[in-house]
């Protein structure tokens, strides 16, 4: 249902790319009855103080104040303001007793808040001379809410980490819409080319600077996506995959299989969280519909694109890995769909899941693979 530009649905269709905090009904839902209610003290404003007092200000008029798009997790209104209704908590880092992994916080740019949280996993013993492969990883969140030091990715990250043998640099990049995009993408890049340079003695002790692979979640998978086609030189020439789980992609018209509807709220979504796509096509921008001619120029040998049954966004994960497949790239593309499942159910999900075992054995296999098992 369409109302005044107010993107709400009476269909349940799920959050847009938000993660860890849904259920099998209501939470699910756009402009559900969970979204009516206001939390004033996570609203964060884009233009800071200056726009704070814009809440007082009598001449300021009802289309200032209208809300474009209203779920469960965040509330966006037509003068950039947000609500953040969950994905503000955090969790500090710290030695994980259940896998052996330690992880710490590392600033990148203390002018722009980029950090990293890098996952290490045991390395005493046989394991203390070990070079291993990084693996950068980006949170997703619609590019608006969510964080590295999200409670959900500790166990995922860490479970992953000492599982695959990986030194993980999880990337705290700025969010929309107060740092529109490419903001994100410029920052997660940056934190690529730092951890290449083997910018922490984590990173040039303990990792294969020169074997690294991207992954993320949801609008993390569309971001790991894009920093890939973004990379140059040393950083380019290190990557050797990357992991594309539930990935956030779009475009002005729906694909087969994917609902209308659907379509219309990632594109409003997109139009908030990159305006400079106005002029690049706005969703069949290609960040968000990456274009064969894009794709090709793939870097890496190995994608494994991951999808599950009930999201949604799964007909447009499976148009990516098809045109991927056909766009005469010269790695491997790899498909792996979790039947009966939702939208990024592995965070929200207990480990011992068979489901979510599933996909960790295959991520496991994915990261682990040599050239022998590729031959």
């Amino acid at each position: 249902m369409q109302r005044c530009g107010h993107t709400t649905f009476t269909r349940a269709i799920p959050a847009v790319f938000i993660n860890g905090h849904k259920n099998s009904k209501t939470a699910l839902s756009f402009g559900s009855s969970k979204a009516q209610h206001t939390l004033a003290s996570r609203r964060l404003l884009v233009a800071g103080p200056a726009m704070a007092a814009m809440d007082d200000d009598p001449t300021r008029s009802s289309e200032e104040e209208a809300i474009i798009i209203d779920t469960p997790f965040f509330r966006i209104y037509s003068d950039r303001r947000i609500d953040r209704l969950v994905g503000t908590t955090t969790v500090p880092p710290g030695f994980d007793a259940a896998t052996g992994v330690t992880s710490r916080d590392v600033t990148i740019d203390a002018d722009t808040g980029l950090y990293v949280r890098l996952y290490l996993p045991d390395t005493s013993g046989d394991n203390k001379d070990k070079k291993l492969p990084l693996l950068l990883y980006f949170h997703g969140g619609a590019f608006v809410t969510q964080s590295a030091a999200a409670p959900a990715y500790q166990p995922f990250l860490s479970a992953l980490s000492a599982r695959a043998g990986l030194l993980v640099v999880s990337v705290n990049y700025r969010l929309a819409p107060e740092h529109p995009l490419p903001a994100g993408y410029s920052d997660s890049l940056r934190a690529l080319e730092w951890a290449v340079a083997g910018g922490d003695p984590w990173l040039s002790h303990h990792g294969d600077v020169s074997r690294v692979f991207l992954a993320g979640e949801s609008a993390g998978g569309n971001i790991a996506h894009n920093v890939a086609m973004m990379a140059a030189g040393e950083a380019a020439a290190a990557i050797e995959g990357a992991a594309l789980l539930h990935a956030g992609f779009s475009g002005r018209e729906a694909v087969a299989g994917e609902l209308p509807e659907w379509v219309e709220t990632m594109g409003k979504l997109w139009a908030v969280v990159c305006p400079e796509a106005a002029a690049t096509g706005g969703a069949d921008d290609p960040r968000m519909n990456p274009p064969a001619s894009d794709l090709r120029r793939m870097p890496g040998r190995r994608v494994l694109v991951c999808a599950a049954e009930k999201d949604f966004g799964t007909p447009r994960c499976r148009a990516y890995y098809e045109a991927l497949a056909a766009s005469g790239w010269g790695g491997a593309a790899e498909w792996f769909v979790s039947e009966g499942e939702d939208h990024v159910f592995f965070l929200a999900k207990p480990g011992s899941d068979p489901a979510v075992e599933a996909l960790m054995d295959r991520l496991v296999a994915f990261f682990t693979a040599s050239d022998a098992d590729e031959d």
